[in-house]
């Protein structure tokens, strides 16, 4: 039986392969000439007829060609034994891409761009979440004698600038005694502890400083506690466009949905450790809009410290193996490159 099983497994390989290439219902005789099962038509017929009764796969018309199911596609994925790896000549190209990216904002746009470019789907990724962040430093930049800016860099790679009106004069020494006090109780620290210790330093700070350093805290504490991951940046919508047939009737549910921003982050919530693809295939997707799209995600960072999520947007009719590959080679270098700076 077991033989039997993997015979089936692999018609039903055959007929997802050559779906995805063709867009054509596949029929069996397309089977035993394009794959080498070692089998009869008539056993492939068999085969089919197994697989159809299961689920797995269903005839769209009155043709003898079938096309995967929702249940086909997860099957087919599931029993992925291997993900081909891009060549080297693709990974020099993606990490000399991203490398040369200026900063968060850029290296996130070149990703986006270059995931739908690899995958020719929808690609998205949500900022860095400052919450997993830590602070790496802050910068106390006098602008007049009463005006400060401060420059904050989280390990991330993300540089948060925010001015302060003293009220006051302050002099050089008391920035420096500023910059020295406020380092002391945030480097090192995750956001959500540097923002508590920020917000009990006037308390413990000399009388003098006290005034200047309340204005401070108060703007810093903003800075540690926005939300910046509700950020997304989205890359190559018009691919869905090419194959409108993809998404009888739905395109342009597809298209709202992902104009919805919460929706968008609600198809990466199920990436929660970096280097870990989650597939969801049609009806799998919570969102309504969603259920004739295929979502491959990844949560992106570097160890076990989870930055953000990623990952593509596209039909079910997708090339599983390449997608997952693209979406697992870019999450890899942005992590490498986000966590470096």
């Amino acid at each position: 039986m077991a033989n039997a099983e993997e015979r089936r497994f692999e018609v039903l390989r055959a007929i997802v392969a050559d779906y995805v290439s063709n867009q054509e219902p596949v029929g069996s005789k397309a089977i035993v000439d394009r794959h080498n099962l070692g089998v009869s038509s008539a056993t492939v017929r068999n085969d089919m007829a197994a697989l159809e009764e299961e689920g797995y796969i269903t005839q769209p018309h009155t043709s003898a060609g079938r096309i995967p199911t929702d249940k086909g596609y997860r099957l087919f994925v599931d029993r992925i034994a291997e993900v081909k790896p891009l060549s080297a000549a693709e990974r020099r190209a993606i990490t000399a891409f991203l490398d040369s990216g200026t900063d968060v904002d850029d290296v996130l746009r070149r990703s986006v761009r270059l995931l739908a470019q690899l995958t020719r789907q929808v690609a998205v990724i949500q900022y860095p979440m400052m919450t997993n962040s830590a602070v790496r430093h802050l910068e106390v930049v006098p602008l007049t004698p009463a005006r400060l800016m401060l420059v904050l860099i989280t390990d991330s790679g993300r540089v948060d600038q925010r001015t302060v009106d003293l009220g006051d004069v302050i002099t050089e020494e008391n920035v420096a005694r500023l910059r020295t006090v406020l380092n002391g109780a945030l480097a090192g620290r995750r956001l959500s502890e540097a923002a508590a210790a920020v917000a009990e330093l006037p308390e413990k700070s000399p009388g003098e400083l006290r005034d200047s350093l309340t204005r401070v805290c108060t703007v810093l504490v903003e800075s540690l506690v926005e939300h910046p991951e509700e950020r997304l940046v989205l890359g190559g919508t018009a691919n869905l466009t090419r194959n409108v047939s993809d998404f009888p009737g739905s395109l342009r549910q597809v298209l709202e949905a992902l104009e919805e921003q919460v929706i968008v982050l609600k198809l990466l919530a199920a990436a929660r450790n970096p280097g870990a693809i989650s597939v969801r295939i049609g009806e799998e997707n919570e969102d309504e809009q969603m259920r004739s799209t295929s979502v491959v995600s990844i949560g992106y960072g570097m160890d076990d410290m989870l930055l953000g999520g990623m990952g593509v947007v596209g039909p079910t009719r997708m090339d599983y193996p390449n997608t997952i590959a693209a979406v697992r080679a870019v999450a890899n270098y942005v992590g490498q490159i986000l966590s470096g700076r």
